[in-house]
C-alpha cells in the first residue's frame, strides 16, 4: 500500500467530515458514525474494538433506549447491517488499536463522534448549505464539530498505518460517544481501555482559538453533573377539584427557581442551567408529570459537589411542600482538567512547526466541560500523561445553528499536530 500525500489525507479527511455532517447522530445514537468508521479502518487492515470491548455499560450515564431503539431502525434503514447492529451490542463507540510490532509507548489519541440537537441554518451564507452538505437530520446538527474530530482521526489511523514502519510501540484511537452532556467519557474509561496507556492527547476545532492559532488547555474545564429530575403529583379535575390534586409542574417551577438562587460558592467558579422542563397532560387537568433537565458545574470537584447537593436539598424541600413524589438521576458527568505540563510543552514545539500556525496559546479561563478529562484522569491514575489542545476555526459560537470550522484550513492543523506527536512520542 502506498502512502498518502500530504494533500491527499486532507481531501479524503474533508470529504469525510462532509459526510458525516450530512447524518448528525445524538449521544448513544451514533450506529450510522460508529459503522461508516468502523468500515473505513477495516479497510486499512486494522480490527476495531466495538460494544462491550470500549463501553462499560454499568458506567453509562444519560442513554434512552427508546432513542437508541428508534436510531437502530433509521441506521438499518440507510444501508448499516444487522450484523454490525449486533456487534456493537447496543453501544456506541469504536477504538482503533495500531501495534508496530515494536517495544515502545503506548499513546492514545481522542475523538467525539455525536452531534448536537440543533436546527441546522438553511441561510445561503451558511457554508454546509451553500455547498450541499448540511444536515439531513431535521432538529440536529454537528453544531461542535465533532464531525471534524472524527474525519481527522481516521486519516491519523491511516496515518499511523502508512508510517508504521517509523514508529514503536502501539496507538489507540478512540472515537468515543455521548460527549455532549459528558455522558459517554465515564463510560469509556471503566472500560479500562485506557489503562495501558503511557500518553493521551485529545483536541477540539473552534472554542477560544481562531483559525491559524493552536492553544493549549492548562485548566479551564469545569467539572460537571447533569441531572435529570422527575416530579410525579396526583391528577385532579383543575375546576371542580382543584384541592383533590397535586402539581408536578409547580413543583417544577418552584425547584427551578430556587436553584437559580443557589449561594454561589467562594471556593470558586460555579455555574446552573435548568435547559429544559416538560411538564402536564392539558389545560384542564391538574399536572401529574413534570421532568426537568438541568446542569451544574464549578471549578473544582468539591465546588461541583457543593451544587449538586443544593440541588439535592431543594428538590426533597419541594417534595415535601408540594406534597409530590420525585427522583433525581445523574445523566452526565466531567471532572476539571488535570495537566501535564511537560507534554503541553510538547505539543506547543511541534504545533509551532506547523505551516498556517500563526500563533499558539496558553488557555485556562473557564471554557465549559468535556468528558475527554474522565479519560485523562483515567491515564495520569494509571502512572501515564495527557494533553488538551484546541484548534482553530473562524465560528460563530459552539452549539448554534450558523456553526461552520473552514473545514480545508482548519482540520489539516489538527491532524498535523497529532501525527506530529505520534513520531514524537513513538518515533523510531
Amino acid at each position: 500500500m502506498t502512502a498518502f500525500t500530504k494533500a491527499q489525507y486532507i481531501e479524503e479527511m474533508v470529504a469525510t467530515r462532509r459526510k458525516i455532517h450530512q447524518m448528525p447522530e445524538e449521544g448513544w445514537t451514533e450506529f450510522e458514525t460508529s459503522w461508516l468508521i468502523t468500515e473505513r479502518l477495516r479497510s486499512l487492515g486494522l480490527k476495531p474494538l466495538l460494544g462491550l470491548k470500549v463501553i462499560n455499560p454499568d458506567a453509562v450515564m444519560g442513554r434512552d433506549p427508546k432513542l437508541v431503539a428508534e436510531a437502530i431502525e433509521r441506521a438499518k434503514s440507510h444501508g448499516v447491517p444487522q450484523s454490525f447492529i449486533d456487534e456493537t451490542e447496543g453501544y456506541t463507540g469504536v477504538v482503533a488499536v495500531i501495534d508496530t510490532g515494536r517495544p515502545g509507548p503506548v499513546t492514545a489519541f481522542r475523538a467525539d463522534m455525536d452531534c448536537v440537537v440543533v436546527s441546522e441554518s438553511d441561510s445561503k451564507d451558511h457554508v454546509p448549505t451553500a455547498c450541499g452538505f448540511a444536515s439531513k437530520h431535521p432538529g440536529f446538527m454537528h453544531a461542535c464539530g465533532h464531525d471534524s474530530h472524527s474525519s481527522i482521526a481516521l486519516e491519523v489511523c491511516r496515518w499511523l498505518v502508512d508510517h508504521k514502519d517509523e514508529l514503536k510501540g502501539k496507538f489507540k484511537v478512540l472515537f468515543q460517544p455521548a460527549e455532549e452532556g459528558v455522558r459517554g467519557g465515564n463510560a469509556m474509561a471503566a472500560s479500562g481501555i485506557v489503562d495501558d496507556c503511557d500518553y493521551l492527547i485529545g483536541g477540539h476545532v473552534g472554542t477560544f482559538a481562531k483559525l491559524g492559532e493552536v492553544g493549549l488547555m492548562t485548566g479551564g474545564f469545569l467539572a460537571s453533573t447533569k441531572i435529570d429530575v422527575h416530579f410525579h403529583g396526583r391528577p385532579s379535575h383543575a375546576g371542580s377539584d382543584p384541592e383533590k390534586g397535586r402539581s408536578a409542574l409547580m413543583a417544577a417551577c418552584a425547584a427551578a427557581m430556587m436553584m437559580q438562587g443557589i449561594p454561589r460558592s467562594g471556593e470558586g467558579v460555579t455555574r446552573i442551567a435548568v435547559g429544559k422542563l416538560n411538564a402536564g397532560e392539558g389545560r384542564n387537568v391538574t399536572p401529574v408529570h413534570a421532568d426537568m433537565q438541568l446542569e451544574v458545574r464549578g471549578a473544582t470537584g468539591e465546588v461541583n459537589e457543593y451544587m449538586v447537593q443544593n440541588v439535592r436539598n431543594i428538590v426533597e424541600g419541594v417534595k415535601r411542600a408540594y406534597e409530590v413524589e420525585g427522583e433525581i438521576v445523574k445523566a452526565g458527568e466531567a471532572t476539571t482538567l488535570t495537566v501535564c505540563p511537560d507534554l503541553i510543552d510538547m505539543v506547543e514545539e511541534e504545533a509551532k512547526k506547523i505551516e498556517g500556525v500563526k500563533r499558539t496559546f496558553r488557555e485556562d479561563k473557564p471554557a465549559g466541560s468535556e468528558d475527554c478529562t474522565v479519560l485523562i484522569k483515567r491515564v495520569v491514575d494509571h502512572g501515564g500523561k495527557a494533553a488538551y489542545f484546541m484548534f482553530g476555526c473562524n465560528h460563530h459560537g459552539h452549539h448554534r445553528a450558523d456553526f461552520e470550522i473552514q473545514d480545508e484550513t482548519s482540520m489539516p492543523i489538527g491532524f498535523e499536530v497529532f501525527c506530529r506527536m505520534a513520531k514524537r512520542l513513538n518515533g523510531i
